[in-house]
């Protein structure tokens, strides 16, 4: 396991928690998930093969040991997370990263490209690029399951959390969900505070920062058939990726074949 510091970055949000690995190589920002924390990329961090590169993973606000935002109603948006990510960016002199999403992390990524340029790259995960009707890219309605509510009892933890890791999930996933803070989920899907929020279908059509696209093939939650529909600026190599014997995070149900994917991600962009 590679070395990791950890501190807190001072933004406007609140303080917001950073684990960092030293490295010479590519800067890598990981964003997690609604209700997770930065825990769930430890099996990046021990990725031997990939111990040049400068990790960095938070935890959002509201999640994990990051402070609660200060004001919920703008800090708990996609675009409120994403200026508070720019923000520790900025804080920690990181020029040009790659940004790795997955699920709301990736929606977060995308909505970062919105408002800044200074990507060599983004790999989103679990994330479908949504335009107008959020429907579109998911299964089923999001803003009426457990992944909206405010309150989770320790049993309804458990059901969220085995619904994206399966028998992959460990307790503190669970843990991850109860701290949340109780303000977010509700605030998250409230489709009055989505309103400043990027077109994200727009977003990844004209930007032209290379974008990756990876998925467990077996994803309950995302429309994969939408995902791949999806007219990108820049699609790295040109096609959409989906891991065999992975559901909604392939990262850490198969991390091997994620591990090498990102590695090629990493690799091209610094050729």
């Amino acid at each position: 396991m590679r070395q990791t510091l950890n501190r807190k970055i001072e933004t406007s949000q609140g303080l917001v928690s950073v684990s960092e690995s030293s490295g010479d190589g590519a800067d890598v920002l990981f964003i997690h998930g609604n209700s997770s924390d930065s825990r769930v990329f430890q099996k990046q961090f021990d990725d031997l093969s990939a111990r040049s590169h400068r990790f960095i993973a938070l935890d959002l606000p509201g999640h994990g040991a990051s402070d609660d935002a200060t004001n919920p109603w703008t800090g708990y948006t996609k675009r409120g997370l994403a200026l508070a990510c720019l923000e520790v960016l900025e804080a920690l002199r990181v020029d040009r990263p790659l940004v790795v999403g997955w699920s709301l992390g990736g929606h977060v990524a995308i909505e970062m490209l919105a408002h800044s340029k200074a990507f060599s790259g983004v790999m989103i995960v679990g994330t479908p690029a949504i335009g107008d009707d959020m429907r579109e890219g998911f299964r089923g309605n999001p803003s009426g399951s457990l992944a909206s509510q405010a309150s989770l009892t320790h049993e309804q933890a458990a059901r969220f959390v085995t619904g994206i890791f399966g028998e992959n999930a460990e307790a503190f996933m669970v843990e991850a969900v109860q701290r949340t803070d109780k303000r977010f989920r509700p605030t998250l899907f409230d489709p009055a505070s989505r309103s400043g929020d990027a077109n994200q279908r727009d977003t990844v059509m004209v930007s032209q920062v290379p974008i990756a696209v990876v998925n467990g093939a077996d994803d309950p939650i995302v429309n994969l058939d939408y995902e791949e529909s999806v007219p990108y600026g820049n699609l790295w190599s040109g096609r959409c990726y989906r891991i065999a014997k992975a559901t909604h995070a392939p990262f850490w149900q198969t991390p091997g074949e994620f591990n090498l994917l990102l590695s090629r991600f990493v690799d091209d962009l610094a050729a």
